[in-house]
């Protein structure tokens, strides 16, 4: 099965989607990864505020950390492999990662 990781920068809550005016960047990611879980990929996401151990237990994680700090989150990983950093990726992106079709329809 294949595996997204996120590792996002520190946020008041698992997703950032929260507050009175949510960021819309953040809202459409959130979007994207339920759409990965439909697919049937498993996703796995992790906030630097609440969850700091899987950070530094991830080797490529705790290099990007290293030599970015912050700045280099979120870090995306597919199947361990780093995809991409820095930035929240496309759903496009998100199902070239994983070998998806965009286009595919949602499972139900």
């Amino acid at each position: 099965m294949t595996r997204v990781e996120v590792f996002d920068p520190p946020m008041c809550c698992s997703t950032g989607v929260c507050g009175i005016e949510p960021n819309p960047q953040l809202a459409r990611f959130t979007a994207d990864l339920d759409w990965l879980r439909n697919q049937g990929i498993e996703v796995r996401r992790y906030n630097l505020a609440q969850e700091p151990l899987f950070f530094t237990g991830n080797g490529e994680v705790k290099r990007l950390l290293e030599e970015s700090g912050t700045d280099g989150l979120p870090a995306i990983l597919v199947n361990g492999t780093l995809h991409g950093h820095g930035f929240y990726p496309s759903r496009n992106e998100l199902a070239e990662w994983t070998g998806l079709s965009q286009n595919q329809e949602d499972k139900n």
